[in-house]
């Protein structure tokens, strides 16, 4: 399928579902080995989750994963983190069952399907439970910004928040 068909489908896939998403190369995502540093030494959450750091790809792993990939889609919610963790668990699954069988994503911020999560494997929630960007150690930051999005940092509970996703396809 061409790029312009490609968006087509997510225009319709993700209406109303998403403020904006942009079709991105994946080569273009800026991976950094500090940014699994953040999760260790500033989350409260670091080793209590599976698809938090110690569990996930390190950077180097998570770059040659892109670098699999020809295609990516850089998803914004402005309204919270858990619809969207849900919104790309179902577009990964809408794109597999399209025949984009590579289908694979990453949203921001922690998973909370089960809370505490067990740790143990096979994990209670596999269809739902990917890795969140930051704990492959992917710049949200930068990345984001690269693209034009909005993003800072959310330094009380009276700043809106912006949330994103990162869906890899071929």
């Amino acid at each position: 399928m061409k790029d312009e068909e490609l968006r087509k489908l997510l225009e319709n896939l993700l209406r109303g579902r998403v403020k904006d998403f942009k079709l991105i190369d994946p080569k273009e995502v800026a991976i950094e080995e500090w940014v699994r540093l953040k999760c260790q030494y500033g989350c409260d959450g670091y080793g209590l989750c599976l698809t938090c750091p110690p569990y996930t790809p390190e950077p180097s792993q998570t770059r040659k994963i892109l670098d699999s990939y020809r295609i990516a889609i850089l998803l914004w919610q402005p309204e919270g983190w858990r619809s969207l963790r849900e919104i790309c668990a179902e577009l990964e699954r809408e794109l597999f069952l399209l025949g984009y069988y590579k289908a694979f994503t990453m949203p921001s911020g922690p998973c909370e399907l089960c809370d505490p999560c067990p740790l143990e494997y096979p994990c209670r929630h596999p269809e739902k439970a990917r890795p969140s960007m930051e704990a492959c150690g992917i710049d949200v930051y930068a990345t984001v910004r690269k693209f034009g999005f909005p993003i800072d940092v959310v330094k009380d509970r009276s700043c809106k928040a912006n949330y994103y996703g990162l869906v890899l396809i071929e």
